[in-house]
């Protein structure tokens, strides 16, 4: 069976658990713009303990990743500048917070604007928050990786959420192994790496590329760009609204929203 496949099979399992409790939640937008992640959650009733909340299909089911399964490996969020990459990190970060315990899951942050991230202070299911610009960024990384290393018995999951791949792959020399290291054995290792990466930087990129096998699209308006990234000649984003990602599923295409934050 594929990687492709077998991550498909994750989340059709994880959302059928979620099926009865979500039957009333719609993920269409209204005129008030879109649900908030309160009430998505709310509505969701008792999702599986071990699940990582992604957004809200089209048909008003939770998308969800198993953290415990680590074949979808290290996700990317790609897309054009302003297709809401930023907001949807906040929005894990978030629901994390919401369903899980600083013992059970925590998050830390690299971003080069960390700034926006400033309502996440004295969050205990956050480490940090640590700007490219400093030496903690890569500080963090290094301590992820001595973790991951020593996590043999602990049960604990860490989300390392980088904004800007691009940014912290010009940490240095000893950052750029660690983030490869993570990238290719942290979700065995219950480091889950989640990273957004602009579209129009994608080629600049391309060795990095292949350590991502799972691809959350953004709206991407240059067909190139698309065909690119997507490594699909016929595959458009341009069709998608802010706040609206796309994953394969095997042969098909799920769409998703990523709820606003309240």
């Amino acid at each position: 069976m594929s990687e492709f496949n077998r991550f498909s099979l994750m989340i059709d399992a994880l959302t059928a658990l979620a099926e009865e409790e979500q039957a009333q939640v719609t993920s269409r937008t209204s005129e008030v713009g879109l649900p908030t992640l309160n009430s998505v959650l709310a509505g969701a009733g008792q999702l599986p303990h071990t699940a990582l909340f992604l957004g809200l299909a089209e048909d008003g089911l939770s998308v969800l990743l198993d953290m415990n399964d680590p074949v979808p490996g290290p996700i990317l969020i790609i897309g054009d500048e302003t297709c809401g990459k930023t907001s949807f990190l906040q929005m894990i970060a978030r629901a994390t917070e919401s369903m899980h315990g600083p013992a059970d899951v925590q998050t830390g942050v690299i971003t080069p604007h960390p700034d926006e991230w400033k309502n996440f202070e004295g969050s205990k299911s956050v480490l940090g928050v640590y700007s490219t610009r400093e030496d903690s960024a890569c500080e963090l990384l290094q301590s992820l990786v001595t973790w991951a290393h020593n996590n043999r018995e602990n049960k604990q999951t860490i989300l390392l959420l980088v904004d800007n791949l691009e940014a912290v792959t010009k940490l240095g020399q000893e950052a750029e192994q660690n983030l490869r290291w993570l990238l290719l054995r942290g979700p065995s290792r219950r480091v889950w790496p989640i990273i957004t990466l602009n579209a129009s930087r994608a080629r600049n990129m391309e060795t990095w590329l292949e350590f991502f096998r799972t691809r959350l699209f953004g709206i991407i308006r240059d067909e190139d760009n698309s065909h690119f990234v997507a490594s699909d000649p016929d595959k458009v984003f341009n069709n998608l609204a802010a706040s609206q990602f796309t994953m394969r599923e095997g042969n098909n295409w799920l769409n998703f929203w990523a709820p606003a934050l309240d």
